[in-house]
Formats: structure tokens, sequence, C-alpha cells
């Protein structure tokens, strides 16, 4: 947190977002829908490809702003299963693009002390965009501060239909307990904490297929900017709303008496309070 305080000019507008947040309550693990950069481009008369290049930018402010907070974990929706059905130029640039993120961004990775991750089914990627992942992230593997987890070539529901497979595969060999632990274990995510943030942007109001089992009690923030638009300011905007929330994972209230409407009090028989 001192990190980004650091890096901010007294006065400025994320500044004073920044000292209004409380480092004692900030989100370990904040997963991100990057959504709009079609209609972005779009209204500026532009080619799809000019809001992938534009989003990019997007990408470096938010990684280097949740490093600086201290954050554990940021996952990326770099590129979803259905992406493929998007015209084949366009899916060829979205590959250069990340080949392009990587190699230069790399000495900034290591820099600021991040690790990368990629998590999907990541055998269907083109050999030298699967090349590029896994010397990036051999490269930042020794790396202790945030973890980048890409998303790409990615589906909740092909995660879990991949988890369960594992699972028959490993029944066959020795008896197995199949429970939300064991199913945990073998996700794309094992060994992540699952997010506490989730944030989309471009306003749509959906999941599209993001992290389906572990967003369970996520937090969920919507925002109509569109990606390629995203700063800093909005991503602070965002963990200053997950704080104001009282996260109850199911269970009791943070003064540990469930929530009840009061319209309801006296025909329910519960004591004024």
């Amino acid at each position: 947190m001192q990190a980004l305080l650091d890096a901010l000019k007294p006065g400025q507008e994320d500044d004073t977002l920044a000292r209004a947040i409380d480092p004692q309550r900030l989100p370990g693990h904040i997963a991100i829908i990057m959504d709009g950069n079609g209609r972005w481009a779009k209204r500026r008369g532009q080619l799809r490809v000019a809001g992938h290049k534009a989003g990019m930018r997007s990408v470096r402010t938010v990684i280097e702003t949740c490093a600086q907070l201290g954050l554990n974990a940021l996952t990326l929706y770099a590129f979803s299963i259905e992406n493929w059905k998007r015209p084949r130029t366009e899916v060829e640039m979205l590959w250069r693009l990340l080949r392009t993120y990587m190699r230069l961004e790399l000495p900034e990775l290591m820099r600021q002390n991040i690790r990368l991750h990629a998590i999907g089914r990541l055998e269907a990627l083109p050999p030298q965009v699967n090349g590029d992942l896994k010397e990036a992230m051999a490269h930042t593997s020794g790396n202790t501060g945030l973890q980048v987890n890409l998303a790409i070539n990615y589906g909740g529901r092909a995660e879990i239909v991949d988890a369960v497979k594992a699972l028959v595969e490993e029944s066959r060999k020795r008896h197995i307990e199949i429970d939300e632990t064991m199913i945990s274990a073998h996700l794309y995510t094992a060994g992540i904490p699952d997010p506490d943030l989730l944030i989309r942007t471009s306003g749509e109001m959906r999941v599209s297929n993001f992290l389906l089992w572990q967003i369970a009690y996520a937090e969920l923030y919507v925002t109509e900017t569109l990606w390629p638009d995203f700063t800093r300011g909005d991503l602070l905007r965002a963990i200053l709303d997950y704080q104001k929330r009282d996260r109850r994972f199911g269970g009791l209230g943070a003064n540990g008496r469930p929530p009840v409407d009061e319209r309801f009090s006296e025909t329910l028989g519960i004591p004024a309070r």
C-alpha cells in the first residue's frame, strides 16, 4: 500500500482515493472481465484491433497498481474459449499483441517482483504463443509478489469438466473422497485463493463463463467504463466500494445477527432492535 502512496502526487484525485482505502481490508484476489475494447474502437471509427491495443495500457496500469497495493493475486480474463468464433484476423492479432506484451513487459514484471501464470486449455494455443507463455512463467516463477493469472482459452464450464475428468482418472488408481476441497484442488486455479472482488467493465450484467466455481462468494462490481478507459482511479473506486460491503458468506452479518428487514419484523414476531 505504501508503494502506491509513494508513487502518487499529493492532492491528485488518485492520491485522495488511495488514502481513503483501509489497508487492513484490501481484497486479496481481484478478478477482472476486461470488456469493451470493440465498442471503444467503434465509437472512434477505428478497427477493433485499435481497442485491443488501447486495452493493453489498462492492463499495465491495473497490474502495476495491484502490485503497489500489495495484493496477492490478480486474474484477467484475456481470451475465452468462445472468442475463437471471432474473425481469424482479429484472433491472430490478439496473439501477436499477447506475445508483444510478454516480450516488452517482462523486465517490468521482474522489477516489480510479479509472477506470471496462465490458466485455461493452453495446449490448444498456437505453439509460439504457448511457448512464450511458458518461458515468461518460468522466468518469473521465483518472484514472490503479486501473482498475475492470465485466463487464456479459458471457460468456467470447461474448467469444471477438466477437473471432473482428472478426478475420474485419479479415482481409477485409488479411492478418493470427492468434496469441494478435492474439486478445487483439480481446477486450473488450484492453490490460488478464490477472488474476493470481481470487476466487470462496459456495464454488461453477466459473468460470461468466468471462474464459475471460484466466484461463488465474490463481491461483484460493474462499471459502465469501457476497458481501454479503465484507469487507476477506477480500480481504486472499485476497491473502496468493496470495502463498504458486509461479506457474510451465507452466514450472519458483521454484527453477529442475520440482517432483517424492519418492515417485516412485526409480522415475523421479531422484537424491535
